[in-house]
Formats: structure tokens, C-alpha cells, sequence
């Protein structure tokens, strides 16, 4: 059948019998309509017919996709702008959303935690296999040895969720371990068209590899001689073992809609689990616009822990996805793992670099060696994209390639295609010195930008230059680890700037963990390739990496509120190595910052015990809301429920946060901040002392009282910070500290980020 692009534009709006006039003139989109429940009129039985009566008021054809129950009151439908407009003007309604497009934010990790020999603090006990898990992702890939459920009992007797079936998937694929498995596609279905399920499958089953991977990562079982070709050998376990899991597939190969990522939230929370990890993003916009932290809001409300990836938009400043403060925002950090592979020169010099390559390796000798850039007659022929480079100038050589635009492991494909024998990924200045190791379809390894620089001087230099890759296998005890992970988003908050985000770091980088059947480990399609674990990275993998261990915490303490456990984690987590130096920033080979890893990098053993905690209730967040002066029915598409603003004043530096962004004017003068925290004890009967650390002498830092003294279990304590900024800074200058409360036993941290504006 030919190709008919007519058709196919008429089938992704849903068109394919009106007239091309009336296409341009009426074309319909979706959108996430919010009703106020509240003023439902009493003639009304249901207020799904309430919501059916005011559609049907300004379209006699559209249809409800989905009906919001739990997270937001209200539906989603296809409607004209005309007909939005009308929809607006009608009664009851809070809102009218376009929809929005999200995207993914794409072992040894417990040994690293310090998981490995923490069974006395983290016993594998009954509270611990009730604890669920909720994994918004790409679906899952059942016959997965991670989630084998061995040594499980019965089912939690609180869950309600469904394993629903659907294309190559079937009831029998969930089990103790994988309770639950459902999907959504009617928002992507309204915009993109039918699932073609020849390319992938219209039901829970992961057909991308992304949602096993990260599902595998929170709550995987564990599984003895894990490895990728061989690399990364051990076993491979989640951070919480015998929590289970509920796999919510809302990204498809056209992307992640917020009309299916809302309703998958809302089947969440309906179905009870008690952790939501959402490895996605894309809205920077207000809170109460964007569907990630409406539905989380309204999981916070029910007790259910957020977990969000922070997005791979570093090294860039306010490169932050997913910042509202009732989620936690997770940055990505490295291992102290790596997979050598060096180039070794024919002038006899040899370059780090990291490869997952397994394969038919190089001969021992020499090998011809170009410059892409020097095979092609292209402008960006040094990026090796399809179709750029030329057979007759790449056959038999290796060949160096610079990183950017296209996937890594395409350019390899890309050389291989043309006959080389294999590649040299060189990094530019967007990646510096960050190494990536990828499963590469031909011999190849990634350098830095120093090193790339340096070989391609040789290249120009020599007339004959030469080359060979050497492969080294996994390298165990790399240090210093963590560091920051370039690519990993940073601060500070585009929307809320006294509100630190990243909330804290966790591993990221080069994660082993499981993977699906239906594709390669390079997700080309021309990769045959199969296996059961992959090495991916990413802050969709830091994210379920958090997700896990508040699973742990959830189990150890399930009185702990989702703020609790938030605060467990952060105040606890550490920002220097063990030689006492600060955690570096691989993106600049400096000492990194709290815009950079928040309130530092994960430490499970020391969240257990953390003594003391920052906790937040409903109310405190509403409180939030209104110092942001929101409007009353902002406020309600939040909460569901009506209400405003009480006449008091309300202040976002009282918002008991783990953490304090203070921000001042560049204009100088002396300017002063107070802020309110309150403390609540969770460990035994003791005496706090505060200590203060600053980088600047332009501000000058207090607090009100110096010592707190708990005599019981969850006695509350309250302080107040002075933050006094004298003289004049630059615009845009930044700079840091520390406020630390300790027992002598526990260490109750919270990082400062000054700026200047």
C-alpha cells in the first residue's frame, strides 16, 4: 500500500471524514477539563452524569476519555477551541488543560548504599512485603527473574488494583511479587492515533525495556549471577527486596501524555499503593497546571510517597523538571563501578575511556584511524548521523566521532554500516569530562572532551595515524564516587526559588537492572540482541533508586508520614567523601553545590535513625499555596475541596522544608530573612545543638533557641533562622552553607543556597 500522507495527518486528529476546511478550521484536541465537585447541583445522581450534562452543553459529539476521580475531580475529552471557550463559561468548571506531552528521564547499587549488610537494620520482615510500590513508566516485562516471587506470602490484604489483560499479557503474568499491571493510552490514542501493536503492545507488557528497568531498580527480587555480557557481574537486587509492585504503563512510542499519566495516578491511588516512582517529566509550569504534581498532591494526601527523576537536562541552571515540594526530586550521582576500555595510540599513547562492547574484539595490530568529520562531505559529518559518512573513506578503520544529537550507540551504527571496524565517541564541551558506557553493536569506547581533543591533534598530525581498543572488563572501587552526573538537572527552582530543589541525589549512572525481551540493550531496531539485564542511565534511574529505599523506611517506620521519610533521607544524606572533600561535580571538576545534589547524596543506613525530622501536613502545604497567593479555585483544583485563603499571612519561608533557598537583591543594603522550622522527635530522649557552616561572609547567619531538648517520642520543637545579607553581591552570584542540629549521635543537616538577583 503507498505511503499517503493525507491520510495519515487525518488519522492523528481523529478526522478521516470531514473536509480538509474543516480540519483547519475545527481541529479538535485534548484536554483535561477540572470540575468543583463541590457546587455539583443536587439534581444530578452522579457527578460523572453532572460532568456528561456539561460536555454535552457545548458538543453533541465529544466523549469523556477518562473520568477523574481521586487526584483531580473532573474527565478529559476532544474538543475544538471554539468549544473550550464555551466549556469555560460553564458552571463548575475550575480549569480547562490542554494536554501536555512528558517524556522519560533516561547490581552494585546496594553494596554501595551499604545495603549488603544491613539486614539487622532492614529485616525482611511482614511490614516490609506490604509495602507496594507504584511505577508509572513504560509497562513491564513480566518473565523477569526480578520478579519472581519466591518466598512472598499472600498479597497485601489493603490492595485493589487489577492485572488487567490486554496484547501478550494475560492475568497469570502477575504474581505475589508483580501484584498489579495496568495501562493507559486513550489520551495517546486521541492524539497520535490507534497503538500500532505490531510495533508495540497494547497492554502492561514493556515492549521499551525503560519500565522493567526502573520497576527492577525500586523493588526488584534478587537474582544471583546478574550480569550485561558479563560486565557488572553479581547479583542484582532492588533497593527493597520484598516490596511489591504495580506496573502502570503511560509512555508509548509516541511519548507520555498527561491525560494518561492523570488517570493512571488517580488508578493508584484507588488501588492503594503506598510509594508512587515516576521516572518522567517535562512540566515546569505552575503546580497547579501540571498533572505530575496535581496527582501527586492528592497521593501526598492519602499518605502514598512521590518519588520524581529531576530530569537530564544538566549541566544548565533551572534545567529542574518536577519541583513541586510535595514530590522528591531526585538527581543522579555515579558508582564507584566502571567499565574500562582505552584507546591506545600509534604514537604510543593511551586514553581512558568506558565501553559495554562484548563482542569479536580487534586485532592485536594497529588499525587505519580517521576524524568522521574528515569522511563526509556533511556539515555535521562529525556527529556520524545516518547517511553522512562515505563507505570508501570508513572501510577498514576506526573511526572518532563527536557526541551529540543522535543516540551514541546510533553512531556506532552508523560506522559499522559504512564498514568500519570501530569508533571512538569523543565528548564536546556539553559533557565534558561525563563518561556514559553503552552496549555498543561494534568495537567502541567513550572519551572525554580532553582526551578527544588530544586524539584528534594526533589524527591531524599524523600522516599515518593508527589506533586500537582495549577492553578491560568491570572495574570495582573507582574513586571519587559518587560524583555528580553532568547531564543530571540543576537548580535552582525555576518556579518556587525558596524552595531547594534537587531534594538529594542517588545513583544514576551505568545502573544494572532488568530489561525486556522485546529489544536489544541499544533499543535500535537492527540490534538482534537479547538479554535479561541492561546498563542504562539516567534520573529515571536515581528516581526508583529513592522510590526503594522509602519503601525500606515505609516498612521499618509505617507511622512515618511521606514528608517524614522525605526528611529521613535528605538530612541524613552526605555531601563528602571519606577523605573529608567535598562531592565533585563531573561537569566541571569542582566541589559540587546544593543547586547540584541538594541536600546531598542518599544514605539508607543513616535515614533508619535519622532522630529527628522535618514533617509537613496537608494543611502546611495548603498554607504553601496560599503564600504563593494563589486564587481560590487554583487552590481547589489542588485540593477538591472548597475553601480560600484565611485572613491571617501566610509566608513561604515557614514551610517546614528540610532545606533553606534564600534569596536576596543584588542591590545591596542590608536586607533580612526569617525563617521558621520545626523539628519532631523520632528517636529517643536527648539534646540537640546547632552548628553553622558558611562559604560568604556577606551574610550573616542566627538561630533562636541554639539548643533543642526532646524528652519524648514525636515531641515538636520549633527554631527560627536570621538571615542577615550585608553590602552588595553581583547579580546572579550564589553561594552556600549549612545548618546542622546533633545529638552527638545523629546529625541533622539541612544545606543553604544564597543568590543574589
Amino acid at each position: 500500500m503507498m505511503f499517503n500522507p493525507y491520510l495519515v495527518f487525518f488519522i492523528l486528529l481523529g478526522l478521516t471524514q470531514v473536509s480538509m476546511a474543516n480540519v483547519e478550521e475545527n481541529p479538535k484536541s485534548t484536554y483535561i477539563i477540572r470540575m468543583a465537585k463541590y457546587q455539583m447541583p443536587a439534581v444530578f445522581e452522579h457527578h460523572t452524569r453532572w460532568y456528561d450534562s456539561s460536555l454535552k452543553s457545548v458538543s453533541g459529539s465529544a466523549e469523556m476519555l477518562y473520568t477523574y476521580n481521586n487526584v483531580v475531580h473532573g474527565y478529559s475529552t476532544k474538543l475544538t477551541a471554539q468549544e473550550v471557550e464555551a466549556l469555560k463559561a460553564q458552571p463548575g468548571v475550575l480549569s480547562v488543560w490542554p494536554e501536555l506531552k512528558y517524556e522519560l528521564h533516561t547490581t552494585r547499587t546496594p553494596e554501595f548504599l551499604g545495603l549488603g549488610k544491613s539486614d539487622s537494620i532492614y529485616p525482611e520482615s511482614d511490614s516490609g512485603s506490604d509495602v507496594i510500590i507504584g511505577v508509572l513508566d513504560t509497562g513491564v516485562w513480566p518473565e523477569s527473574k526480578s520478579f519472581d516471587d519466591t518466598g512472598l506470602g499472600p498479597v497485601p490484604s489493603g490492595w485493589k488494583g487489577a492485572c488487567e489483560t490486554g496484547t501478550n499479557f494475560s492475568a497469570s503474568n502477575c504474581n505475589r511479587k508483580l501484584i498489579g499491571a495496568r495501562f493507559f493510552s486513550k489520551g495517546y490514542e486521541a492524539t497520535l492515533g490507534p497503538i500500532d501493536t505490531s510495533r508495540e503492545s497494547k497492554s502492561p507488557r514493556d515492549d521499551d525495556g525503560h519500565g522493567t528497568h526502573t520497576a527492577s531498580t525500586a523493588a526488584g527480587s534478587v537474582v544471583e549471577g546478574a550480569s550485561l555480557f558479563g560486565y557488572a557481574q553479581g547479583s542484582a537486587r532492588g533497593m527493597a527486596t520484598r516490596a511489591r509492585i504495580a506496573a502502570y504503563k503511560v509512555c508509548w512510542v509516541g511519548g507520555c501524555f498527561s491525560s494518561d499519566i492523570l488517570k493512571a495516578i488517580d488508578q493508584a491511588v484507588e488501588d492503594n499503593v503506598n510509594v508512587l516512582s515516576m521516572s518522567l517529566g517535562g512540566g515546569m509550569s505552575d503546580y497547579y497546571r501540571d498533572s505530575v504534581a496535581v496527582g501527586a498532591f492528592a497521593a501526598m494526601e492519602k499518605g502514598i510517597f512521590v518519588s520524581c527523576s529531576a530530569g537530564n537536562a544538566g549541566p544548565s541552571s533551572f534545567s529542574l523538571s518536577n519541583l513541586a515540594p510535595w514530590i522528591t526530586t531526585v538527581g543522579a550521582g555515579t558508582l564507584d563501578r566502571d567499565f574500562p576500555a582505552y584507546v591506545s595510540l600509534g604514537n604510543g599513547k593511551n586514553f581512558s575511556g568506558v565501553s559495554l562492547y562484548k563482542g569479536n574484539t580487534l586485532p592485536g595490530t594497529l588499525l587505519p584511524f580517521i576524524y568522521a568529520a574528515n569522511a563526509s562531505n556533511a556539515t555535521n559529518g562529525n556527529l556520524c548521523m545516518m547517511g553522512t559518512l562515505i563507505p570508501e573513506k570508513v572501510a577498514g578503520k576506526i573511526v572518532i566521532c563527536d557526541r551529540g544529537v543522535n543516540a551514541r550507540v546510533q553512531k556506532g551504527s552508523v560506522v559499522k554500516a559504512a564498514g568500519g571496524l570501530g569508533m571512538v565517541l569523543a565528548n564536546t564541551a556539553a559533557n565534558g569530562e561525563e563518561l556514559v558506557a553503552d552496549a555498543h553493536l561494534l568495537p567502541a569506547t567513550s572519551v572525554g572532551q580532553k582526551s578527544g581533543d588530544d586524539i584528534k591533534k594526533y589524527l591531524s598530525s599524523d600522516p599515518k595515524p593508527s589506533v586500537t581498543i582495549l577492553f578491560e572488563g568491570t572495574k570495582v572501587g573507582v574513586q571519587p564516587s559518587p560524583v555528580v552526573a553532568a547531564f543530571s538537572s540543576r537548580g535552582p527552582n525555576s518556579i518556587t526559588p525558596e524552595i531547594l530543589k534537587p531534594d538529594i541525589i542517588a545513583p544514576g549512572v551505568n545502573i544494572l537492572a532488568g530489561w525486556s525481551g522485546a529489544l536489544g540493550p541499544t533499543g535500535l531496531p537492527i540490534d538482534d540482541r537479547r538479554v535479561p539485564f541492561n546498563i542504562i542511565s539516567g534520573t529515571s534511574m536515581s528516581c526508583p533508586h529513592v522510590s526503594g529505599l522509602a519503601a525500606l523506611l515505609k516498612g521499618a517506620h509505617p507511622d512515618w508520614s511521606p514528608a517524614a521519610i522525605r526528611s529521613a533521607l535528605m538530612t541524613t544524606a552526605y555531601t563528602v567523601y571519606k577523605n573529608g572533600r567535598n562531592i565533585l561535580d563531573i561537569a566541571t571538576g569542582k566541589p559540587s553545590t546544593p543547586f547540584d545534589h541538594g541536600a546531598g547524596h542518599v544514605d539508607p543506613i543513616a535515614a533508619h535513625d535519622p532522630g529527628l525530622v522535618y514533617d509537613l501536613t496537608v494543611d502546611d502545604y495548603v498554607n504553601f499555596l496560599c503564600a504563593l497567593n494563589y486564587t481560590d479555585d487554583q487552590i481547589s483544583g489542588l485540593t477538591r475541596k472548597e475553601g480560600s485563603c484565611k485572613a491571617k499571612k501566610y509566608s513561604v519561608t515557614d514551610f517546614n522544608y528540610p532545606s533553606f533557598a534564600v534569596n536576596f537583591q543584588s542591590t545591596g543594603g542590608s536586607t533580612v530573612a526569617k525563617y521558621t522550622r520545626t523539628l519532631t522527635n523520632v528517636g529517643p530522649a536527648g539534646t540537640y545543638k546547632v552548628s553553622l557552616k558558611s562559604e560568604t561572609q556577606m551574610v550573616k547567619v542566627s538561630v533562636v533557641p541554639e539548643t533543642l531538648t526532646f524528652s519524648q517520642r514525636n515531641e515538636k520543637k520549633s527554631y527560627t533562622v536570621t538571615f542577615n545579607a550585608v553590602g552588595a553581591m553581583k547579580p546572579n552570584s550564589n553561594s552556600f552553607g549549612h545548618i546542622e542540629w546533633s545529638d552527638g549521635k545523629h546529625t541533622v543537616g539541612s544545606p543553604i543556597a544564597f543568590s543574589w538577583s
